[in-house]
């Protein structure tokens, strides 16, 4: 029901914004764009008494659709968004009671400080990697380091 009386809502306002146009007014309007010709069309009396019988007509149905919406809008219950957040609302307040319920509250800990940022002059140490052997690869110890410094006898 509410669809169709939206569907000749808006085939009124259409229709009824073509018939005000068409009207010629004290600026001569659409009626005047069209050559003038809206004398003939309509007949020997013109278009003012038709044009302003079919504008009184469009308005009157614009007027009675608008209160027939506006009655079948009150008495509609939620939409369906309205419904579906308040499932959301409902399920997230639910949730929310349930875990309060079940688990003690916790404390948490305060982040870390950020690192402190040093200076050092010393080279940085290589640090060995070691990677998994493969079938096609063969395990070779590395070498030791040699001492540094001089070797005494």
């Amino acid at each position: 029901m509410t669809i169709l009386v939206t569907i000749i809502h808006i085939l009124v306002c259409a229709f009824l914004v073509l018939v005000i146009l068409l009207q010629q007014g004290r600026g001569g309007g659409m009626g005047a764009a069209f050559g003038g010709a809206s004398q003939q069309v309509f007949g020997g009396a013109g278009a003012g008494n038709f044009l302003t019988k079919l504008t009184e007509g469009a308005a009157f149905t614009f007027m009675f659709t608008s209160i027939i919406l506006a009655g079948l809008a009150s008495q509609k219950g939620p939409s369906k968004y309205e419904e579906a957040a308040q499932a959301l609302y409902i399920g997230a307040v639910s949730a929310s009671a349930s875990t309060s319920a079940s688990a003690p509250p916790t404390m948490t800990a305060p982040p870390p400080p950020p690192p402190v940022m040093t200076t050092s002059t010393a080279a940085p140490v290589p640090v060995p990697v070691e990677t998994a052997p493969t079938s096609s690869t063969t395990v070779v110890p590395a070498p030791a380091p040699a001492p540094s410094g001089s070797v005494s006898h």
